[in-house]
Order: structure tokens, then C-alpha cells, then sequence
């Protein structure tokens, strides 16, 4: 699946039109539903391989991938498997049972690691998370994430020395929605 395929393919399982409140609080007409393209084989496979290439020439040291529970999880799980990179999970909190862990899955400190996210908007839940990485001794410099709305979470994040290189930007996808559809007949597994 080429790139203007992808931005394609997403834009139309994704993108809904309406009133929308966001996790920042902000309200928009338009809402990026991340489940309807994360839970497609097809297209999590494409995001997947382009989500590692992302990281690799992103952050080329990183030793690891994160993600923060829930979106991000999907995304991170296959972009571990195009990149052979194991993942870390950030919960939003420490879990009260068991070991009590923030974040899930070995590590040693001083590891680099790359965040992979969704969405971006104004960049909250990319921080909380490498705020908790960086609070558990790992380095992460740098977020890559499917779509960034273009709403402040770069400069916001910046602000904070996080880097964010998104696959695509809302503009693209909202431009994506207005062209006219063309269609995979049938996904080519493992090519994009």
C-alpha cells in the first residue's frame, strides 16, 4: 500500500464529521477515530512497517519502543514486529496489584527509547508517558505517531525536547476525504 493509498485508507475508516469534544477538552468537526484504522489487518500492517521506519530514522538508537495504554499499545505491538524492537506499556497510572509497575515489560535505565502514539492533538498524553519514562531512568527524545492534528502538541512538546514525526497530518487526511476514492482491490500482505 503506497503512501497516498494509506493516507486514503485511513481518512475514510477514520475520519468522522460532527461536533466533537477531545481529550484536550477542545471541541472539533471533525474526530479521528484511531480503532476503526487500528483494528484492520491490513492497515495496521502497513502502519506497522511504516511506524518502524519512522523510529529508525527518527530515533535510529533506540533500543525500544513505548506506547501509552490504550491507542498506542496496537501500534507499538506492530511496529515491534516490523522492527524487531520489544515495546514497553505506560499505564496512565501504577497499577495498585501485583508488582505495582507504570510502566510494563523489562527495561534497564538508560535505555533510548521511542514513543509511538496515535493521535496527537495538544501533545498531553505523549508527555504524561515519557514523563513517566523519563521518571523510570529512560531516555525518549523522540515521539513518532500516526496523525498529528496540528494543534500545538509539536511546539508543546518541543518545549519539553520530545521530537514528534508523524506519518501524516490532519490536513492531509482531511484533504484525503475530499479527493475522489480509489480503492485496493485486494491488500498485497507484507508490501506497501
Amino acid at each position: 500500500m503506497q503512501r497516498d493509498e494509506l493516507r486514503a485508507a485511513i481518512a475514510e475508516q477514520a475520519l468522522l464529521e460532527g461536533d466533537f469534544v477531545l481529550r484536550s477538552g477542545r471541541r472539533s468537526r471533525y474526530y479521528l477515530d484511531k480503532y476503526r484504522f487500528e483494528t484492520q489487518p491490513d492497515v495496521l500492517r502497513v502502519l506497522g512497517a511504516r511506524l518502524a521506519e519512522a523510529v529508525a530514522e527518527a530515533e535510529p538508537d533506540a533500543v525500544r519502543l513505548a506506547a501509552p495504554v490504550l491507542g498506542g499499545v496496537v501500534l507499538a505491538a506492530s511496529a515491534s514486529l516490523a522492527s524487531g524492537l520489544p515495546f514497553l506499556i505506560v499505564r496512565d497510572q501504577a497499577k495498585e496489584y501485583g508488582t505495582a509497575n507504570r510502566i510494563e515489560g523489562a527495561f534497564e535505565p538508560g535505555e533510548r527509547v521511542c514513543l509511538v502514539e496515535d493521535i496527537v492533538t495538544s501533545g498531553g498524553a505523549v508527555l504524561e508517558a515519557v514523563e513517566a519514562l523519563r521518571g523510570a531512568g529512560l531516555v525518549c527524545r523522540t515521539a513518532v505517531c500516526v496523525v498529528d492534528r496540528e494543534e500545538g502538541g509539536v511546539d508543546q512538546l518541543a518545549r519539553r525536547a520530545v521530537r514528534l514525526r508523524p506519518l501524516f497530518v490532519a490536513s492531509e487526511l482531511l484533504e484525503a476525504a475530499k479527493a475522489p476514492q480509489t480503492r485496493m482491490v485486494e491488500p498485497i500482505r507484507g508490501h506497501w
